[in-house]
């Protein structure tokens, strides 16, 4: 199945580097190209795609606003691009529904995996601040509203336990192993969480479990 990504980066160059790399991939499609939230809006709307990758910081409309529009329409999964780690507008982001979000240092494969990943319905955080990110970000203290509080208690154990790991960072991989079972099974238990919690992907679900403090 090919992957059709709009590419939203208002600077030129950087853009042109970032469709390079995608263009090159058997895979993968850029439908169209995006030098300002207002455009990214409007293009993903149009053209449907898979994935927008969208730069954080952009003239007109930024990749915040711009984001909460694309996954408010249905528009496509959105994967951010940051300059750095801990951007003030990265946690909005992922607030507004964005899928996850990645460096601009990375390496090319590194890019194309995300791609990849979120496409596939997958969160996808830079594996070097992950942790960093839900620490600083989204923390015990925050208020959470009493739906969501109790969406999270008509969850069952097992399901609360997945959810505490999704909020640690784990992958499917590694959730499975601490609670030993197979992966396909935690699988099954995301996808009851996210549904069950009325979450987007798992990203917001990690930002609820620590905003709510569960631990594993």
């Amino acid at each position: 199945m090919t992957i059709r990504v709009l590419v939203a980066e208002d600077q030129a160059a950087v853009r042109a580097a970032l469709v390079m790399i995608l263009r090159a991939e058997p895979d993968i499609e850029v439908v169209g190209q995006a030098a300002d939230g207002e455009e990214a809006v409007r293009l993903a709307l149009e053209l449907r795609p898979d994935v927008v990758l969208m730069d954080v910081q952009m003239p007109r409309l930024d990749g915040v606003s711009a984001t909460r529009q694309v996954v408010a329409a249905g528009a496509g999964q959105v994967l951010v691009l940051t300059t750095f780690d801990l951007d003030e507008y990265v946690y909005g982001a992922l607030r507004a529904g964005a899928a996850g979000f990645l460096l601009k240092d990375l390496e090319a494969d590194t890019l194309v995996e995300g791609v990849r990943t979120v496409a596939r319905g997958d969160g996808m955080l830079a594996p070097s601040v992950t942790r960093r990110l839900i620490g600083a970000f989204a923390r015990p203290d925050r208020a959470v509203g009493p739906e969501a509080r109790e969406a999270v208690a008509g969850l069952t154990p097992r399901e609360r336990e997945v959810l505490a790991c999704i909020g640690a960072g784990l992958s499917n991989g590694e959730i499975a192993a601490r609670l030993e079972m197979a992966e396909a099974t935690t699988k099954t238990h995301v996808s009851r969480i996210l549904a069950k919690l009325r979450l987007r992907n798992r990203v917001q679900a990690a930002i609820l479990a620590q905003d709510l403090g569960l631990s594993v």
